[in-house]
């Protein structure tokens, strides 16, 4: 019975040593090093006013990052009279030829059937108060633009989506 005492005092005595003196072994990162975030997730708010505005004209992420962009109409309108989207344009594609075929896409929240090639990402059409979320993965390098599709709104809503 006493080796079972002792041995209890002396695990016990381990055990709490042990605690003390240990500590969880910290990664280094060599000096001058840059530390890739490309993995962690962007996460976005972007605003569409009643008064056709994106209150973001740039927006910047990382190629190959996790975007989670969340697109809300700061106004009362309703979409049917003031909708707003967020829609990423590939490289090239003219933002004035879009926006005519996507005048004419009302069923498909105007984004046009014949130009999803055209398209990286986009949102929901929402009206005042409403919100969407997306999330995607950055394309390589470049500046891409963003519009709202809505008819005739590209010309007042878009901005630049660099990646770098």
């Amino acid at each position: 019975m006493k080796t079972t005492k002792y041995g209890v005092m002396l695990l016990a005595a381990v055990l709490a040593f042990g605690a003390v003196t240990t500590s969880p072994v910290q990664a280094k990162v060599p000096a001058g090093t840059e530390v890739n975030d490309a993995k962690q997730v962007k996460t976005i708010v972007i605003k569409g006013s009643d008064a056709m505005q994106f209150d973001l004209k740039e927006i910047k992420v990382k190629a190959g990052q996790k975007v989670k962009l969340t697109l809300t109409h700061s106004g009362k309108l309703a979409k049917a009279a003031m909708g707003h989207n967020w829609v990423l344009l590939k490289p090239g594609v003219d933002v004035a030829t879009f926006g005519s075929k996507a005048a004419a896409a009302r069923e498909t929240e105007y984004i046009p059937a014949s130009e999803k090639a055209s398209v990286i990402a986009h949102t929901k059409l929402v009206g005042g108060g409403e919100s969407d979320t997306i999330e995607f993965t950055a394309p390589a390098k470049g500046t891409y633009t963003y519009i709202c599709s809505f008819p005739g709104h590209y010309a007042l809503m878009k901005g630049s989506f660099v990646v770098e």
